[in-house]
């Protein structure tokens, strides 16, 4: 039996949603850094983070699998303690790579936050469980608008049962998305139809905005599903993606509030 649906809080389709915070590098606030998503409280804005797990299993805030891009360090991020990550300096900034606790503390229920567990399989199978399970343990007793998704739908039907009071949802893309990387294009079409959506008990969904048009998504729209979307860069865009989408993660620029 599919796990029921948690209703997505309406503060995530009042509150424009900052792409890993409102960050901006030559201002010392990089993506998914403390300073990011403060000057998104500040600014009323909703939170997109990313998570990925350290070498001592602590859920930490931060994109990408390998260092190199955002510390210029070398090597994944998984062969590192949380108290090295912690210590890492981002982009050159003073700046260091933050723990899902920290951030919740931080966030403290003031705006909508929006976590993205990163696949650990590999190929976006079952390979999932125990990131699912840090979030899990970092979120009980959480009190505020929170929700978590990811691409790979094991880990959303692993946080159904490891946190079924959090209201979860699937975020998909096109083939040429990195995500899906070797896999066949049948499973590549079923993962961006959402077809997993019932099944991992989800309320909603956050899918590249390019797609937007897509059938599947008109028809997970007209069941209930609440659509979110990504990554939006300008007042154009926006305008293009709120025809179907009812709220948007954005960068590059200041969106509007909703009124």
């Amino acid at each position: 039996m599919a796990p029921e649906p948690v209703r997505l809080d309406a503060a995530f389709l009042r509150h424009p949603i900052a792409h890993r915070g409102l960050h901006d590098r030559a201002s010392g606030r990089p993506e998914n850094s403390m300073a990011a998503f403060a000057a998104a409280i500040d600014a009323g804005y909703g939170i997109e983070c990313d998570i990925q797990p350290s070498a001592d299993g602590v859920a930490m805030v931060f994109h990408d699998y390998d260092l190199r891009r955002l510390t210029g360090k070398g090597g994944p991020i998984t062969a590192m303690t949380a108290a090295e990550l912690g210590a890492m300096p981002i982009h050159g900034s003073t700046e260091t790579i933050p723990t899902l606790a920290a951030l919740l503390q931080l966030v403290a229920g003031q705006v909508p936050l929006l976590i993205e567990i990163k696949d650990q399989d590999g190929a976006v199978g079952p390979k999932v469980g125990p990131l699912e399970e840090a979030v899990a343990r970092d979120l009980s007793g959480y009190r505020g608008p929170v929700a978590v998704m990811s691409f790979n739908p094991y880990s959303v039907a692993a946080m159904a049962r490891l946190a079924p009071s959090v209201a979860r949802g699937v975020t998909a893309g096109g083939p040429d998305d990195s995500t899906y990387d070797g896999l066949s294009p049948e499973r590549v079409a079923a993962l961006g139809d959402v077809t997993d959506y019932a099944g991992v008990g989800a309320s909603f969904v956050s899918y590249d905005h390019k797609l937007l048009t897509r059938p599947a998504i008109a028809g997970l729209k007209a069941r209930g599903a609440a659509i979110l979307c990504w990554t939006i860069r300008s007042e154009a865009e926006e305008a293009r993606a709120r025809k179907v989408a009812q709220n948007i993660t954005f960068e590059n620029y200041l969106a509007k509030p909703v009124a």
